[in-house]
């Protein structure tokens, strides 16, 4: 291994130990985790924890939920942040830079002064404790339409210019040309969006009341509230919540990595 690529090794060791760690707790009994010195490594593994973690959480339930959450969000989030970034970066009309720039400047407001007027609104048309409450207000994302207007300035405009000339209209351009040579950049969206989703807590605290609603995080920590003297058992149930975004992750970084590169230049305001 070069000299070089060590530290980059011992971060992501550091990073990547407290997940083992709780991978490897979720997987004791009470009286083996209780011990001196502490066990690092299970010496009589038992799968009972995830059994009673999957029944108590519960698992379908809470699965569901949070898959059509970040779900629902990250295909609502790619088209409009595609379409919104394409208007900023190929069509001109009156104010786009001043638009724009008041976009960027919406990144200063802190998320959750909007938590009490979001719910508000979202009250006062009975959509409390509904998946449409759930996903509205988490349809657009400024950082994606910054991302995607970004892209588009960086692809070449040789391949728009010969569509034009064959008749292609704006959407057609949208559509047909840019969004497809854009691709690296709308996975890396896509995935950010969804995992962004997927460890949401405080809107869907808010906005979901019963436990019939729950998203993982909100079933988790409910879950740590009932169950708060056995570590093992939340462990066990950390890990359910968090495998289905690991694999996701494990799966798209490759995309994510070739999407980074291509997103890579400064921002032009």
């Amino acid at each position: 291994m070069p000299r070089r690529s060590w530290p980059l090794t011992v971060l992501a060791l550091m990073l990547a130990l407290p997940f083992l760690y709780m991978i490897s707790v979720s997987f004791m009994g009470d009286v083996e985790l209780l011990r001196w010195p502490p066990a690092l490594i299970p010496r009589a593994p038992t799968i009972q924890n995830y059994v009673a973690a999957y029944q108590a959480l519960p698992y379908q339930r809470v699965l569901l939920n949070t898959a059509l959450l970040a779900g629902c969000v990250m295909v609502a989030q790619v088209i409009t942040s595609a379409a919104a970034g394409y208007a900023f970066a190929r069509i001109r009309f009156p104010g786009r830079d001043g638009v724009f720039r008041v976009t960027v400047a919406l990144l200063t407001i802190p998320t959750i002064l909007l938590l009490i007027p979001r719910y508000l609104l979202v009250n006062a048309v009975g959509l409390v404790d509904t998946y449409p409450g759930l996903i509205s207000t988490e349809l657009v994302s400024v950082w994606g339409i910054i991302l995607m207007r970004q892209t588009f300035l960086m692809l070449p405009r040789d391949v728009e210019e010969a569509a034009r000339l064959d008749g292609a209209g704006e959407w057609t351009l949208f559509w047909r040309v840019t969004l497809p040579l854009a691709r690296p950049a709308v996975i890396v969206l896509a995935v950010l969006a969804f995992v962004d989703q997927w460890r949401s807590f405080l809107w869907p605290l808010l906005v979901t009341q019963v436990p019939q609603m729950a998203v993982g995080e909100v079933a988790l920590a409910r879950f740590h509230a009932t169950y708060a003297g056995n570590w093992p058992y939340q462990m066990a149930a950390a890990v359910l919540v968090t495998l289905p975004v690991l694999v996701v992750g494990i799966v798209a970084q490759r995309f994510v990595m070739q999407g980074a590169r291509l997103t890579g230049a400064r921002v032009r305001l």
